[in-house]
């Protein structure tokens, strides 16, 4: 999976992070002396474990900026035994702070390891090592004064993935220069790039929304789908995991679209493949650039959508964009009042 940030970007939702655990610490070989014992049994103590590396949940982040330089991440080693039957002190656990949403997975076969769904909650994705045992374990009666220990066991180092699925009340959806971001922009007051050419978004987009008696909801710009993105085809891989946690999906077909109704069973289609799940959400189709349709063109369109939940809009006219936030408030409180 490639790494591709607009390079001037301060959300990053994809890093790739060498962790390493703690290893234990050695037992102790030792034998009991003092001035009173001058051979006594063995009183070697045991090694302290080595460090964990701990995803934990902070609600104060928003990003992955945090972690994109930092390529290695490294628990403390566990302290070796000593004597008198004093153990190793235990490694420190290494804390990796994540917004809320983040996944982590397995750099080889992709295999989802944990995800992060709330403040304060933590994963231990690498254990520390086990300490090992001091020789005051092996004492037997055919061996009184055994002269070896354990070594402690080496810590794990594994390359993780961690990604960062945005949490959003509406997602938008649609093909790429569907007219996404100029719907964001004029809702909002986000400012996302916009240019008359496929693939503008790079990255999501947040905007807060206003709405009526001073209510607002978020909505996020989704870089835009291309056909087989759930094959992994053009950016889609990344940009499809962003969906699963928005609570209403908008679709943005263009009304000078060849065929919308096609387009939009393409990118249900597309989502269907990701997660299934993903159409049980709420979900409103949008008609954009509708200011290019005169009332007898809607008619025919309104034929070819029938059974849809569909609307016309205009960013550049404002057509029907109150009409818009109405109906998507609705459907978020719905949906919140199912949950």
């Amino acid at each position: 999976m490639c790494s591709f940030i607009m390079a001037n970007s301060n959300f990053i939702d994809y890093v790739k992070i060498n962790f390493k655990s703690g290893k234990g610490g050695a037992g102790s070989i030792h034998l009991h002396r003092d001035r009173l014992t001058a051979k006594g049994g063995p009183d070697g103590g045991d090694g302290g474990r080595g460090g964990h590396i701990i995803l934990r949940g902070n609600k104060q982040l928003w990003t992955l900026l945090h972690l994109r330089y930092r390529k290695h991440i490294i628990a403390e080693d566990g302290g070796h035994g000593g004597a008198s039957h004093s153990f190793g002190k235990e490694g420190a656990d290494e804390y990796v702070d994540v917004p809320i949403g983040t996944v982590a997975k397995d750099a080889e076969t992709g295999e989802v390891i944990a995800e992060i769904l709330e403040d304060g909650q933590t994963h231990i994705l690498l254990a520390g090592g086990r300490g090992g045992q001091g020789n005051a374990h092996y004492k037997s009666s055919t061996n009184q004064t055994p002269r070896y220990a354990q070594s402690g066991e080496d810590g794990k180092e594994e390359w993780k993935i961690l990604e960062l699925k945005v949490l959003a009340d509406v997602g938008l959806v649609g093909f790429p220069n569907a007219g996404k971001s100029t719907l964001l922009s004029v809702v909002s007051a986000a400012k996302p790039e916009i240019a008359n050419y496929p693939f503008t978004t790079l990255k999501p987009n947040l905007g807060m929304v206003s709405y009526r008696d001073h209510r607002s909801f978020v909505m996020a710009d989704i870089p835009g789908i291309i056909e087989g993105a759930h094959e992994g085809k053009g950016l889609g891989l990344r940009f499809l995991r962003h969906i699963e946690r928005n609570a209403v999906l908008l679709f943005l077909v263009p009304a000078d679209a060849k065929d919308i109704r096609k387009e939009y069973d393409i990118l249900l289609n597309e989502l269907k493949q990701h997660n299934p799940e993903l159409l049980d959400k709420e979900r409103i189709l949008a008609v954009s650039k509708s200011d290019m349709l005169d009332d007898e063109l809607k008619e025919a369109f309104k034929e070819d959508l029938k059974g849809l939940d569909f609307m016309f809009i205009s960013s550049v006219s404002q057509e029907n964009i109150m009409q818009l936030k109405d109906k998507l408030w609705q459907k978020i409180n719905q949906d919140a009042r199912t949950a």
